[in-house]
């Protein structure tokens, strides 16, 4: 039988078998983001086209936010498509707008039967498709009552680009300078209600949050995993939340 492959570095079959019980005696983060990284790699070292890894990582997204339930984890962010993501191959682009289209249409129903509430943080500008905003705003409609948890999929997102929406609310609202502060920034935010990330995980290797909120992560803790997103699932996400429970936040304090 041929022996499962494994990235170089990759602990994850070595990974001690945590279960939420295990976590749940210690603080529990109550926003977990995520930067799924890794698809496009998983599949080229497989010979397999890039897209098959986007597709692959479908198993990863559910099974995370499976172990997220789990631990009662009420926010998660993930990182779908990025505002630099535009610059990938248009065979690339095309698929990926068709795959989240596709997996709304597929997997809305299971997590509002969960319980799980469906956003979307990013702009809704002329790149997106028309029938992909009709399946987002769909599953937004149907899982708007949902309260367990809170999944927000970063789509068409960037930090930068968050905060330059929000300056220019500010602008046009005409909130003098003087009134410009954090609190005010932050009410501008695309959703202000949202607390910020405790965790953020990244995989793959890659230790930088490419754009990722920038504004909310000014105080989260960083974990990166060698993981390539399609192999990840709820044992990481738990072995990420035991790092994180590990770590003393001090948000520039003393302990």
């Amino acid at each position: 039988m041929q022996s499962e492959y494994r990235e170089p570095g990759d602990r994850s079959a070595d990974l001690p078998s945590v279960v939420a019980a295990d976590l749940l005696g210690g603080p529990v983060p109550r926003h977990v983001a995520c930067i799924m990284d890794g698809n496009g790699r998983w599949a080229s070292r497989r010979g397999l086209p890039r897209t098959e890894g986007h597709s692959a990582g479908e198993a990863a997204l559910l099974d995370a936010v499976e172990g997220a339930l789990e631990l009662g984890i009420p926010w998660i962010t993930m990182y779908a498509f990025s505002t630099e993501n535009w610059r990938r191959p248009a065979d690339e682009v095309r698929y990926l707008m068709g795959f989240n289209e596709s997996l709304l249409a597929r997997r809305r129903d299971e997590l509002n039967d969960k319980g799980v509430r469906i956003r979307f943080a990013g702009r809704r500008d002329w790149r997106v498709p028309k029938r992909v905003l009709r399946r987002m705003d769909e599953s937004v409609a149907l899982t708007a009552g949902n309260r367990r948890s809170t999944l927000t999929m970063a789509f068409n997102y960037g930090g930068r680009a968050e905060i330059v929406d929000a300056v220019r609310s500010l602008v046009a609202d005409g909130v003098p300078a003087a009134k410009v502060d954090e609190k005010a920034i932050r009410s501008r935010l695309y959703y202000p209600d949202q607390p910020d990330p405790d965790l953020m995980i990244r995989t793959s290797g890659e230790e930088r949050i490419s754009n990722f909120l920038l504004w909310q992560l000014a105080y989260s803790e960083l974990v990166f995993t060698e993981v390539l997103w399609p192999d990840f699932r709820r044992q990481h996400l738990f072995e990420a939340v035991r790092e994180y429970q590990r770590r003393q936040r001090r948000y520039g304090g003393v302990a």
